[in-house]
């Protein structure tokens, strides 16, 4: 199946210029092949997260679709239109995104993310995300670069925000920083977490699911140390 039939164009409402703005959304029913331990699902000859944020072509906002589609504050609004609105920004539609468009949505989501002073975990989600298109294209550098950002925003919502955030708890948050650096190398803030995760009894408790899944990245980062 073509990457074309896997997608779809409808129309929203850009909350920001307030026009009728092009939107491309994938179909569900896709063939997982994999998971990574940092929530990473790959698929088969297609990459969803290419389109996870959403951007106006006519003024250049970008965003997930809940940003899009959930009422905006009035302060975001104010300074995203300062910004977006005295610009004459054109981001051409791209009904099938290459890594390109895909990254440049990301960065730009980030961008005015920081503009609103929005939330760490919501800059944290585009970094992981970016990351993850990174690592389908065999991008090592560009991978851990993302991924060096996303754990930082994690770390610092952890510290600022308060969970649950939708379905995210800060236990889950702590696995996926310990599966990041992890996967940057560096074991010791990994082991941190995880051991954090694995000898609360509430957290086998309430959470059994990160639980077990701390205590096999732990299984997982043993294995490999002894195989060195």
């Amino acid at each position: 199946m073509a990457e074309i039939e896997k997608t779809f164009v409808v129309e929203k409402i850009c909350p920001v210029c307030e026009k009728e703005f092009r939107v491309v959304k994938t179909r569900s029913r896709l063939m997982v092949t994999k998971r990574d331990d940092d929530g990473c699902t790959h698929y088969e000859d297609f990459n969803p997260y290419y389109y996870t944020v959403w951007v106006c072509e006519h003024c250049g906002f970008a965003a997930d679709e809940a940003t899009f589609t959930n009422k905006m504050p009035d302060k975001h609004l104010t300074i995203l239109r300062a910004v977006l609105l005295t610009k004459n920004i054109k981001i051409p539609f791209a009904e099938e995104r290459t890594l390109e468009n895909a990254a440049t949505a990301f960065r730009l989501a980030i961008k005015f993310q920081e503009l609103i002073r929005g939330k760490a975990s919501k800059r944290a989600k585009y970094a992981h995300q970016m990351a993850w298109i990174y690592r389908e294209a065999g991008d090592k550098t560009q991978e851990d670069e993302c991924l060096t950002k996303a754990a930082e925003f994690y770390e610092d919502a952890l510290m600022r925000e308060s969970f649950p955030i939708g379905e995210l708890t800060d236990n889950a948050v702590m696995y996926l920083i310990a599966a990041i650096y992890n996967r940057l190398g560096n074991r010791k803030k990994a082991t941190s977490y995880l051991s954090k995760l694995i000898s609360d009894q509430g957290v086998r408790e309430r959470e059994p699911r990160v639980h077990d899944k701390a205590r096999d990245l732990w299984g997982d980062m043993r294995a490999a140390s002894r195989r060195r």
